[in-house]
């Protein structure tokens, strides 16, 4: 059976702050607005416990934050909707092209603000765990281990904030990081720090995962001296960077090597109708304020792009 065609005026991949600003600014300009999420709105920022740097705010929940953002962007008639994932887009026609399991989408612009994944723990017995004691989101899967042991993998501001979520539920918690320090904002780590259940391991690799059918300890190298140990725990949450999610539009989308989207400050890419905004988009500062004025910019701009086309016809 044929999909059935639906238009709209702007679709946005991925529903981020940068997205759902987008979406909040093209909805004020009635305009026909989609967001595509492929998981949860809101992405990474979802999951922080404490955000204390967003203008407005003096401490705030990343689920706080998201869900008034996406309520803005609902009131002005931007349509979100999760879990209809991707198949194919076609970004170089005109209307675009974007095609999801239930519906051919055709638009005349498209939003890229499709956000990151986090980076698998690359041991080769990763899949065997994968949901069996190994996890990537602490607000998904961190209510699993009420009362046990949780060892979090990591030393950014993601890693930190998770343990410091995971000290709800853990009755011990290990931070492991293989530098010699966290690079985590110090308020962070003093967070972190005064948890009397919590404690720190620094110069410390994970070489292996062991157990028997479910994770049940962690083969641990402290680098210092040398010294191979294994460090029972109940799950591992792994937070050690992240990977753009970008692939699907490579072959339209220029790319940096590091598979950022390549697009100035007005958040045009080298496509035109085509906009990039949050941290896909090449820049030197990624922030939730910096993410929010690109979804402001490209929005704007799009719709620019779309009294253009009109001009046109």
């Amino acid at each position: 059976m044929a999909k059935e065609i639906r238009r709209k005026n702007m679709i946005i991949i991925g529903g981020g702050i940068a997205g759902l600003t987008a979406a909040l600014y093209g909805g004020r300009m009635n305009l026909e607005v989609l967001v595509l999420e492929s998981a949860l709105v809101g992405g990474q920022i979802v999951n922080a416990t404490a955000i204390e740097n967003y203008p407005g705010f003096a401490s705030i929940k990343g689920s706080e934050l998201v869900a008034a953002v996406q309520q803005q962007a609902e009131t002005f008639g931007a349509v979100i909707d999760e879990f209809d994932s991707i198949q194919r887009v076609d970004l170089k026609v005109q209307p675009k092209i974007v095609e999801t399991e239930s519906y051919i989408y055709e638009t005349d612009v498209v939003i890229l603000a499709s956000g990151m994944t986090r980076r698998k723990l690359p041991l080769a017995e990763e899949p065997k765990y994968s949901g069996r004691g190994v996890h990537y989101c602490e607000l998904c899967d961190g209510h699993m281990y009420q009362d046990r042991v949780i060892a979090v993998m990591g030393g950014g501001n993601a890693a930190v904030d998770a343990a410091n979520f995971l000290t709800k539920y853990a009755r011990k918690l290990y931070l492991i990081q293989r530098s010699a320090q966290l690079r985590a904002d110090e308020i962070s780590q003093q967070k972190l720090r005064s948890h009397e259940q919590v404690e720190i391991l620094l110069d410390t690799e994970i070489q292996a995962l062991q157990g028997d059918g479910n994770l049940e300890a962690l083969e641990l190298l402290d680098k210092q001296s040398g010294k191979v140990r294994s460090l029972p725990v109940d799950g591992l949450f792994v937070n050690i960077g992240v990977v753009p999610n970008t692939a699907m539009f490579a072959p339209d989308i220029d790319l940096s090597p590091d598979g950022r989207i390549i697009a100035g400050e007005d958040c045009q890419t080298n496509v035109p109708g085509v906009f990039a905004a949050g941290d896909v988009r090449v820049k030197p500062i990624r922030q939730l304020t910096t993410a929010a004025a690109d979804g402001t910019v490209a929005a704007l701009l799009a719709e620019k792009y779309i009294e253009k086309l009109k001009e046109e016809k």
